[in-house]
């Protein structure tokens, strides 16, 4: 007989269409509405990307794919996984996401953020808000906390930063420097719980500069929040103007490896403000493509996914 196992695919969200920014925003705020001018200069942002964010479709994409792959792993085993999308931000919300699998009958799932690398206060949370729901219907919940120290997701950058850098000219490539980065976070919580996201980025850095054919790799962050307290640095665009003035790199690879797909923060934070510096110390700007739905990083977070779920942990047995 078949077990069916919940696969609760958690994710940031993003606005469907332009009148659901507001809202949106004011969830991010934790209920504080935005002024006028903060929406606007939000939906200034979106108009640059060509409208609104493709992160919605992705997200149902990468889980839709996800699914597929651990069904296939797991077809031999009599377990059928059952995909449900929550986010943090607009609707499925992660508590609707939990409702659902409750009215299903889903006793058991697992869990994964659309996020490489742990942090209490990204992955944490989006854990909590379902482990806290979770416990009002009595599901059983088994999280992946991150996936990437998995070999297929630094196979993915890997590939795909050999591949830029093969378009640059062999004798440029000394002048050449990978930019690796995620989203900042605010840094007074990360240092005084001794968080372990900037060691993962900081290992996930040496890893691709050890593993690919870039000879020089620095690390920096992005995307940070307006809260008037520092967050964790150097920006990516400063961190640009450090490296050319002390190195005076010709070619910046940018790398948003703490992102999975194309959406706002890499389409306008990289592609338009990083580009903007490269344009302004006459150098020039790279940028591999997002993972998206590519085989080898769903692979990447199912082969997590296996690796935390225990076949034994649901009554079964080979």
């Amino acid at each position: 007989m078949t077990k069916t196992v919940g696969l609760l695919v958690m994710a940031y969200g993003t606005p469907y269409k332009e009148s659901d920014i507001e809202a949106y925003y004011t969830d991010i705020r934790h209920g504080k509405k935005p002024s006028p001018e903060e929406v606007q200069d939000l939906k200034d942002r979106y108009k640059f990307i060509g409208g609104i964010s493709p992160l919605a479709k992705i997200t149902d994409e990468q889980a839709e794919a996800l699914k597929d792959n651990l069904n296939l792993m797991y077809k031999d085993k009599d377990i059928e996984f059952k995909l449900y999308v929550g986010l943090k931000h607009i609707h499925p919300y992660i508590e609707d996401a939990l409702k659902q699998m409750n009215e299903d009958g889903i006793e058991e799932a697992v869990t994964i953020v659309l996020a490489p690398h742990f942090s209490n206060f990204s992955v944490g949370s989006y854990d909590k808000r379902a482990d806290e729901e979770a416990e009002k219907y009595g599901i059983r919940l088994m999280h992946v906390k991150s996936f990437y120290q998995q070999p297929k997701f630094i196979q993915y950058w890997v590939k795909q930063i050999n591949k830029t850098l093969s378009d640059i000219p062999e004798e440029e490539q000394d002048d050449t420097v990978l930019v690796v980065s995620a989203h900042s976070l605010p840094e007074k919580m990360i240092v005084e719980s001794h968080d372990p996201y900037p060691h993962q980025l900081a290992d996930t850095k040496n890893l691709l500069e050890e593993l690919s054919n870039v000879k020089h790799a620095a690390q920096g962050w992005q995307s940070e929040g307006n809260t008037g307290t520092p967050w964790l640095g150097p920006d990516v665009q400063d961190l640009t103007r450090t490296l050319y003035q002390e190195h005076g790199y010709k070619h910046f690879i940018y790398t948003p490896v703490g992102f999975v797909c194309n959406h706002l923060e890499v389409l306008y934070d990289n592609d338009h403000e990083c580009k903007v510096v490269c344009d302004e110390i006459g150098a020039e700007y790279h940028r591999p493509p997002m993972p998206n739905t590519d085989p080898l990083f769903i692979g990447a977070m199912a082969d997590e996914v296996y690796s935390v779920f225990s076949v034994k942990e649901v009554g079964q047995h080979d």
